[in-house]
Formats: structure tokens, C-alpha cells, sequence
């Protein structure tokens, strides 16, 4: 009877062993990361140490961002399945996991094995070529400052931040009341986030912003996850993230997920109304976290679109008429990676967004780069002290570049994410001026000018189309050179000491001074010489570039020949220039050509009286045509 009681109860461990993992594995996939990491765990207590286990277990605490558990559980799978093969994803996960926890070396040991197995990834191959970024990352001196998390923030996820006029729009999980009468979400067992806003003043003898009167955006929050709102400048709309909630029930795709979309709402009698859905949403893949560009035509936001770079990219639409919108366009692969991109803003010609697959210091960092021509270039990390080992996001600057927020999860805060606020240290000197005309005093546009230093080109611009400049250098930086020069124009150059301050430096410009050679012809002859044509040949290129030139034309002859002719034979030698520039393209209306002198004016004594003493050389110089600049 022992037996079959022993066979029994075995049977309904064995069974209750089941059922638990059964339960674990509907949590994970129903993303209930909180549940699904305590039944993996006791399924493994239990002697299950499959690498399906293993890895959903570390898979759970690293989605809630519990990095220390995440660490070992990954150091777990690979002790027990070195042999086996091990997805790519984990390798990155655990190299990450490291990462915020501060052990930098290990992390990226784990990294670069992805090029041990010959795997072509940009986060390994990023990492290969620039491996002295801990360096890289800690500035001596550092541009954002006095870094303080804000008096709004509570025990539970506070972040993003938006500045509207004197409001500040955010996303939270504090609970209504007590928690325990809140519906929680099953991810993280916290409430579901609402759209929160807080009044702020600037006290200007303390200079600290106080924040109060912080309140719920009742007329978009719902039961589920309303986030990440922003609003156009004119106050009218507000974009915002929203899970797939019809009002009545969550909506999922095939495999039961419920996914995260896009909100447009308009403000009328200050209450939030006509709540619509943007149309490129879909119940198969999720979009959200909107941003507007400055002049706010295209709309960036972050998505898992299949067919993008990593599990989440950022793309951008145009914004049309009537709440339409032209195609999605995924931002590409200099910004996007194989891992998560996400949290896009955007201030001036800059993009801002986190990311875990450039290399940073932590989980997501913060990172900024520059829009050219509708391209992105580089992303460059913002570093220290911004970004940290844990995760920085929803980065952004008020409209006057002196101070801003992020969000983060650092250690030292009051809870799970908060809102911290910095200032910008202004490290910059702005160098400015105008270009103008030396003699008339009028301003030069679209005047080319180089910047200088110890020989060599720093930088290379244009005055705008009032001849202005404005160029910016750090602090400190020295002695440079700007040289400023216009085709028709001799160039100018101004030197400049960079220190503390601002600098004005003007440029003057005087006209360029042109050698206009004579012309001479044949005994005779009104016929333009070859010699003579290379002459003209430069007059015309130096009128079709200079276009305000105006010249006049002095023709003459020696003494030889009666006055009267000589007088006909001079104007015949000008009308000849004349046609030969005009023919040139040479508009006749920038020449003169009716100052024909004949004998009057020789350039030596070779005259009537004298004439028969000169040899052909000394009648040869009499024999010409002169030009002068006229303006």
C-alpha cells in the first residue's frame, strides 16, 4: 500500500512540476514578466535546468530591468549549455546586463564573441572600432550640469517629460489611492501609466523650478497605458501612445499581444476631444513614443514594424491635410541597429533618442545626431553625466538651449524611472559680423570666408544673403584667422582671439584693382592683332565675372599720315574692339568706345617734326588702344 501511495503522490508532483512550468510559460508569453520569473524559478529549484528555462527565467528579470538577477541567470545559461547552441539575442542581453552593472570589460568580452562566431552585427562591429569609449565618454568638461531629479517624482515610473508654455506634460504608474485597489499591469505589477500634467514656477531668487497642482489628463486617460504625449506649438493637438483599446475591450493580435498605438487629439474649451487613431496603426505590431519636427510637417515615432533593422526602430511620416499622412519611412541604419531604438525628439537640425545598440555605458543611452539634407549622421553618445549604467531616455531642451530633461532609472532616485532636470553649460563663443563694401559701405551677401588656425582649415561657411555671419568655437580655443573674399573683390583677413567672450569682427572689402593692358596694332591697320586678342580675352573674362565693371576704350596712332586720317583710323581701331568684346558676350552698354585721340596723344616725340628719327619700335607703342575701368 506504501507503493502506491509513494507512485501516487509522485505523480501528482510530477504533475503539479507541470503545470507550473505550463503556467510559467503562458506568464512570459503573456509578457507577466513579474509571475513568469518566480515560477521559472521554482521550476529550476525543481531540477529543470533545460536552456528554455534558463533563459526565459534571465529573458523575465532583464525586461523588468532587474539587471543583477538578469546577469547571473545568463552566466547560468551559458555554464550549463557552453556546448549548445545559444540565440545571438542572449549574447547581446547578457553583454548588456553586464554593461549596467558596471562591468565593462566582461560585457564587452561577451559582445564581441558575436564576431567570434562570424556574425555580421553592427553592435559588435561598433564596438571593435572603438573600444576607448569609457574614455570617450567621460568629458573633462561636461555640457549638461546640475543634473536633479525633480520635486513630481514618486516610488513608481515617472518619465518623458514635455515643456508646454508653464506645464509640464509627463507619463506615471503612481497609483489612485491605494495600489491595491488599482488594476496592475501584469508586466511589472504596477498600475497602468496615465497622462499626467504639473504647473511649474521659476523662482527666480532661489533659481529653482517648483512644480505643483500635478493631476491626471482625465479626458485621455483610460483604464490601459496612456503615454509619451506631446503637443503642436499652437497648443491645438496632442499626439500620445495608447495600448489597442477600443473603449470597451484590449485588442490583440493573432498570438493574443496586445499592441501599443499612436493618438491624435484636439484641444477645444481646454478640454482634450476627437480622439482619433492615427492610420498607419495596426493590431500586429506596434507604434508609439511621437515626436514633431520644428517646422512640424513629419511626425517620428518608434515602432516594431516587421522588417526593420532590430526589435524597435524609429520612423517618420509626413503629416497631411484632414489627419492623413503620407508613408512610413524607417530613419535608417546609421541611427537604427539590430537592438532598441526608440524615444526620438527632435530640437533644431538635431535628432535625440535612446538606444542599447550603439555603444553606451549602460542599458539605453541617450544619443545625438545631426539631420543633413533629410540624412542622419553618425550618432554620437552624449556621455557622462546624461547617460549612466542604467537606462536614459526621452531627452529634450527648452526652447532658449539653456536647460532641459531626461528620464532614467539610475541608482539615487526615488524610484523606478524619474524625471531628472539639467542645465546646458554655454562652453561656446559665438563669433559674428558683416562683410561690406570697402567704398560704398554696402553689405556683401553670400561672401565665402575660412576659418583658421596654425595653418589649417578649421572651418569653411558664407555670409547670408544680408552678408552676416555667425559661427560658434569653445571657450579658450586660441588665435584663428578669418578670411573673407568675394570673386571681384581683393580677399580680407581678420585675426581673432578666442577666450570668454563674444566677438564682433566686421570685414571690408575694396574692389579688386585690375591691370588692363594696351593693345597695339599694325602700321595702318584697325585689325585685332592675335597678340591682341589674348589681351581682350582677359578683359572678357574679368567683365563676365566682375558684372559691374564698365570700361572705356582710348584708341590712337603714331604721327605718320595726315591728322585727319589718323582721327578716322582711330576710331576705326576702337569700333574694332568694341565688335570684338561685344561679339564676346560683352553687353554694349558696359562700353565706350568714342574716345578716338589719332596722333593727339603719343607717348614719346616721335611727332611730325621728329618722326623720320623713330625707329619702328618707338611708332609701334603710339600705334595702340587703352582700356579704363569706369563704374
Amino acid at each position: 500500500m506504501n507503493k502506491y501511495i509513494t507512485i501516487v503522490f509522485l505523480l501528482l508532483v510530477s504533475m503539479s512540476y507541470a503545470q507550473k512550468k505550463y503556467a510559467a510559460d503562458k506568464y512570459f508569453e503573456k509578457l507577466a514578466y513579474v509571475k513568469s520569473a518566480k515560477l521559472y524559478e521554482e521550476v529550476y529549484n525543481k531540477g529543470n535546468i533545460s536552456a528554455l528555462v534558463i533563459s526565459r527565467l534571465a529573458d523575465s528579470y532583464y525586461y523588468n530591468m532587474d539587471t543583477e538577477k538578469s546577469e547571473y541567470w545568463y552566466s547560468k545559461l551559458f555554464e550549463e549549455h557552453k556546448d549548445k547552441e545559444i540565440s545571438l539575442e542572449h549574447y547581446f542581453r547578457y553583454s548588456q546586463s553586464l554593461r549596467s552593472n558596471g562591468k565593462y570589460k566582461e560585457s564587452d568580452r561577451w559582445l564581441l564573441k558575436l564576431n567570434e562566431l562570424k556574425v555580421k552585427d553592427c553592435r559588435a562591429e561598433s564596438l571593435s572600432g572603438n573600444q576607448d569609449y569609457l574614455v570617450k565618454y567621460s568629458p573633462s568638461q561636461a555640457k549638461y550640469i546640475n543634473i536633479k531629479s525633480i520635486d513630481i517624482n514618486t516610488k513608481y515610473s515617472d518619465y518623458g517629460a514635455f515643456k508646454m508654455n508653464d506645464e509640464i506634460i509627463f507619463s506615471s504608474t503612481r497609483p489612485k489611492g491605494d495600489i491595491n485597489k488599482n488594476t496592475l499591469y501584469k508586466w511589472n505589477k504596477q498600475p497602468f501609466l496615465n497622462v499626467y500634467k504639473t504647473s511649474l514656477n521659476r523662482n527666480e531668487e532661489s533659481t529653482k523650478t517648483e512644480y505643483f497642482d500635478t493631476e491626471k489628463v482625465e479626458s485621455i486617460n483610460t483604464i490601459y497605458h496612456e503615454a509619451s504625449a506631446i503637443v503642436s506649438k499652437d497648443g491645438k493637438y496632442m499626439y500620445f501612445t495608447r495600448d489597442n483599446y477600443d473603449g470597451k475591450k484590449l485588442k490583440s493580435d493573432k498570438k493574443r499581444v496586445s499592441h501599443l498605438k499612436l493618438y491624435r487629439a484636439e484641444k477645444l474649451n481646454d478640454v482634450w476631444v476627437n480622439i482619433t487613431e492615427l492610420p498607419f496603426n495596426s493590431d500586429d505590431y506596434s507604434t508609439g513614443q511621437p515626436a514633431l519636427d520644428n517646422n512640424e510637417k513629419h511626425l517620428y515615432f518608434t515602432s516594431d514594424i516587421p522588417g526593420g533593422f532590430g526589435s524597435t526602430d524609429i520612423y517618420k511620416v509626413e503629416i497631411l491635410a484632414n489627419n492623413q499622412y503620407g508613408p512610413i519611412e524607417n530613419l535608417g541604419g546609421d541611427v537604427n541597429t539590430e537592438g532598441t531604438e526608440m524615444f526620438p525628439n527632435i530640437k533644431g537640425t538635431k535628432l535625440y533618442f535612446s538606444s542599447n545598440g550603439h555603444i553606451g555605458l549602460g542599458g539605453l543611452d541617450i544619443f545625438e545626431s545631426d539631420i543633413v539634407d533629410n540624412k542622419y549622421s553618425k550618432p554620437e553618445n552624449l556621455k557622462k553625466p546624461i547617460n549612466s549604467t542604467k537606462d536614459d531616455f526621452c531627452f529634450s531642451i527648452n526652447k532658449q538651449n539653456t536647460a532641459g530633461y531626461f528620464s532614467s532609472n539610475r541608482e539615487g532616485g526615488k524610484g523606478d524611472d524619474d524625471i531628472y532636470s539639467f542645465d546646458i553649460y554655454d562652453y561656446r563663443v559665438f563669433v559674428d559680423g558683416i562683410v561690406y563694401d570697402l567704398k560704398t559701405n554696402k553689405t556683401l551677401a553670400n561672401t565665402d570666408m575660412v576659418l583658421m588656425q596654425n595653418d589649417s582649415i578649421v572651418n569653411s561657411f558664407r555670409t547670408d544673403n544680408v552678408g552676416m555671419y555667425k559661427i560658434e568655437l569653445k571657450k579658450g580655443s586660441g588665435l584663428y584667422s578669418i578670411v573673407a573674399f568675394q570673386k571681384t573683390y581683393d580677399l580680407a583677413e581678420n585675426s581673432i582671439v578666442v577666450e570668454e567672450k563674444n566677438i564682433n569682427s566686421n570685414f571690408y572689402l575694396g574692389k579688386k584693382q585690375y591691370d588692363l593692358k594696351p593693345i597695339y596694332f599694325d602700321f595702318d591697320k584697325h585689325n585685332i592683332r592675335p597678340d591682341a586678342q589674348k589681351e581682350l580675352d582677359y578683359i572678357v573674362s574679368i567683365m563676365k565675372n566682375d558684372t559691374d565693371i564698365k570700361i572705356e576704350i582710348e584708341s590712337h596712332t603714331d604721327s605718320r599720315g595726315s591728322s585727319a586720317y589718323n582721327d578716322i583710323l582711330s576710331e576705326k581701331r576702337a569700333n574694332s574692339v568694341f565688335a570684338n568684346l561685344v561679339n564676346k558676350g560683352i553687353s554694349k552698354d558696359r562700353i565706350t568706345s568714342n574716345t578716338s585721340y589719332g596722333e593727339s596723344r603719343l607717348t614719346n616725340q616721335c611727332d611730325d617734326d621728329s618722326s623720320d628719327n623713330c625707329n619702328k619700335n618707338q611708332h609701334q607703342i603710339n600705334r595702340r588702344s587703352t582700356f579704363k575701368i569706369v563704374r
